[in-house]
């Protein structure tokens, strides 16, 4: 039998097979990952939810979702400008389809408020109230105390460039 250097991989036992990883423990998988990207595939949707639970549970108090969240910090990086909903829906993290919606809730809230453009008196704008700034106020520092207690330990180095890659796999979306 030929010796096999620690690196080398017999040809009839793919990478994959050698080793099941977490995830696959994670989601209680027992057969191998098709590929190497469905993997990094499945790996990034399990890991995006299971920080974006963690994130919600601070937003929980101010009775707001990660997407309604996210629309505010939309409208606050707006400043005094308002946004339509077409202007809103590309800005967010995570689209969704019923961007009207959200924007329902955030104005039964009183965080944002709807204007009629004075141009075109069809289009409506939203601009976030000063609720609305009060409260976003009042999550930014419990957020980021959770994402630094959640990704923190990775180091700067590392999560720029995880950024980098995550960049070039947009690319591509």
């Amino acid at each position: 039998m030929p010796l096999i250097c620690p690196l080398e991989i017999p040809s009839h036992q793919p990478l994959l097979q050698q080793e099941m990883g977490k995830l696959s423990t994670e989601i209680r998988q027992s057969k191998p990952f098709e590929s190497l990207e469905e993997e990094v595939f499945l790996a990034l949707q399990r890991t995006a939810a299971l920080l974006l639970r963690r994130v919600g549970r601070e937003m929980e108090a101010h009775d707001l979702t990660p997407a309604q969240h996210n629309v505010l910090r939309i409208l606050r990086g707006a400043g005094p400008d308002a946004l339509t909903c077409g202007e809103i829906g590309d800005r967010l993290v995570s689209p969704g389809p019923d961007v009207t919606r959200l924007l329902d809730r955030l104005e039964k809230q009183g965080l944002l408020e709807r204007l009629r453009d004075e141009q075109d008196r069809r289009v409506v704008r939203a601009r976030i109230t000063e609720k609305g700034l009060a409260v976003l106020d009042e999550i930014d520092k419990p957020v980021d105390r959770v994402l630094r207690e959640l990704l923190g330990h990775i180091g700067a180095e590392d999560l720029q460039r995880f950024i980098e890659l995550l960049e070039r796999a947009r690319e591509r979306a």
